[in-house]
């Protein structure tokens, strides 16, 4: 789903999840961490954006502390290819027996590396992001629900995000509040193996032929797929 706001301001999904109770799986921006703080709503974090600090660093400067870091995290995608799609129970258990005690080495060699590098250079500061979002990095570990990383969303919004400048030309916020509910759309009738033009162009169609306002979840995307409405 997309969801217009007209900043970034940790208000947004403060608003946005007022009424949310669950785990909220994010990337590194700072405006889902004060969801934490309610306790109604647990943040996972992504391994993939702790991982790229390092590997960054990696590829500019073949540093071998950030190269063991990769080899570290690698060891826990390795762990996830093998469960990639079973039930959440059964991912939680393989978890506990191997990547737990992976995830319990990393830290201890991680904290130990911190004590040994500059403590204003780049590999700390990649040592230390990664540090203080432990908690909501290891989440995955008692929840096989979550994931790894975001790596799926990334790539759903990467479309948009290619295209973000065609939508600073919306208008007004409630033009871009609607651009957000058609991208929602879109990504909906992906998900669910409907072409999204054929769809867009169906689901107009009969709503312009007198299609029954209060019966517009009768057009959703899923609802296209099983033939229902």
């Amino acid at each position: 789903m997309f969801h217009y706001a007209p900043d970034r301001t940790a208000a947004r999904p403060a608003e946005h999840l007022a009424a949310f109770r669950g785990v909220v799986q994010a990337d590194g921006y700072a405006g889902f961490e004060g969801l934490a703080r309610t306790g109604r709503v647990a943040v996972a974090a992504c391994w993939a954006h702790a991982r790229r600090r390092f590997y960054e660093l990696h590829e500019a400067a073949g540093s071998p502390i950030a190269g063991e870091a990769l080899r570290g995290i690698a060891q826990l995608y390795a762990v996830e290819e093998g469960i990639r799609g079973r039930p959440p129970e059964e991912r939680r258990a393989v978890r506990h027996a191997r990547a737990r005690p992976l995830v319990d080495g990393l830290r201890a060699w991680l904290d130990a590396q911190l004590a040994r590098v500059p403590g204003r250079g780049r590999l700390a500061e990649a040592i230390r992001h990664a540090l203080g979002r432990w908690q909501a990095l290891t989440r995955f570990l008692g929840d096989g629900k979550v994931d790894l990383d975001t790596n799926a969303v990334e790539r759903a919004i990467r479309p948009v995000a290619l295209g973000r400048k065609n939508a600073l030309f919306a208008g007004s916020d409630g033009g871009a509040a609607r651009w957000a509910m058609v991208a929602s759309l879109v990504e909906t009738a992906k998900l669910n193996g409907v072409e999204p033009y054929a769809y867009l162009r169906d689901a107009l169609a009969r709503m312009a032929d007198g299609h029954p306002a209060a019966q517009l979840d009768a057009l959703l995307p899923f609802r296209a797929r099983s033939g229902a409405g």
